[in-house]
């Protein structure tokens, strides 16, 4: 497909496979900072909003917008946070099948620089505590797209995320977007998760990050299309790379290939990632290639960049106008 051709496509969108989106519901206040603190500052902070997030959510919101249905496993807890999130969710018409009464759900401070860059400080709550009875509870069928987070796997909750996932292997095609959190996973809890034969989506910080799984390479400068071929020789799982505005690179056992960005002005980059996954899952559910599905993920991702806040992501009207100035 071409990029072209995208807007007459979108319409077509719609579950061919089943999906299921486990993760978090948070809350993120953002704020633009002029610059980040150092030890023993204090700087003046300008708050835009309080918005819901979480990567789980934000990918929530995504497909429900491109006419994808979804399983949501976002726990919701009780208290202001959760309250705040449960109430947006039923405004936007999504659900989440996993309520519980141990305590709020998490916050965090989003640090918005003057180029869009942006910096979190996190508090966890619910939705980083899993209990394995919720997660077997689910009503996953063969051929499920399910979605996690490095967020959530990084966590103290993480044995039990990649357990349940191990159990339900023969019936899912995994999708890890590991997030900044992918430096804090042990080279085991990595070997157990590429095992699973996932779909990795990664940005351009985050794959510097994976030379402990190639230590024979480590020291070596590497361009992104050597090391997705590497990747997939190696552990025969797909590889997507998001290079900003050079777009994104993928590799899957049919094809690979750089595949063209929607250049547009950036307003902030929370939930770029997110919906960018969001765009990628609602097409693979569609029965799209790789290349179609990285292509309308870089779509998705372009809308949201040159909006405020990651909760964000278009309805499929809003981007197909969007995409007519392309």
């Amino acid at each position: 497909m071409k990029p072209v051709e995208l807007i007459d496509y979108i319409p077509n969108l719609t579950n061919q496979r089943s999906v299921c989106v486990v993760g978090a519901a948070v809350i993120d206040v953002i704020a633009d900072a002029y610059s980040l603190p150092y030890r023993g500052s204090d700087i003046e902070l300008h708050q835009q909003s309080v918005n819901i997030g979480g990567c789980a959510l934000n990918i929530a919101f995504a497909l429900h917008r491109l006419g994808i249905n979804s399983i949501n496993a976002l726990p919701i807890g009780q208290g202001i946070w959760a309250d705040i999130i449960r109430n947006n969710l039923s405004k936007n018409g999504v659900s989440s099948v996993i309520e519980t009464d141990e305590g709020d759900n998490g916050w965090c401070l989003a640090l918005v620089e003057p180029d869009g860059e942006r910096t979190f400080l996190s508090i966890s709550g619910v939705e980083n505590h899993w209990d394995r009875s919720l997660l077997d509870n689910l009503s996953i069928q063969n051929n499920t797209i399910v979605y996690l987070s490095g967020y959530q796997l990084a966590a103290k909750c993480g044995e039990v995320l990649l357990s349940w996932a191990e159990s339900i292997s023969d019936k899912i095609t995994l999708f890890i977007d590991f997030g900044p959190r992918i430096a804090d996973l042990s080279s085991t809890q990595l070997a157990r998760l590429m095992a699973l034969s996932p779909i990795i989506s990664l940005n351009r910080q985050e794959v510097e990050h994976i030379s402990i799984l190639f230590p024979e390479i480590a020291h070596n400068k590497m361009n992104i299309e050597e090391l997705a071929d590497i990747w997939f020789k190696q552990y025969g799982c797909s590889l997507i790379v998001r290079v900003d505005k050079e777009g994104a690179f993928y590799q899957d056992n049919q094809s690979s290939g750089w595949v063209l960005p929607f250049e547009t002005t950036v307003v902030d980059t929370i939930g770029a990632g997110d919906s960018h996954a969001g765009g990628v899952i609602a097409a693979l559910a569609s029965g799209w290639s790789m290349r179609d599905a990285v292509l309308l993920g870089n779509a998705v991702a372009s809308y949201v960049v040159s909006h405020r806040g990651g909760d964000c992501a278009p309805f499929t009207a809003q981007l197909r106008t969007y995409l007519q100035q392309y």
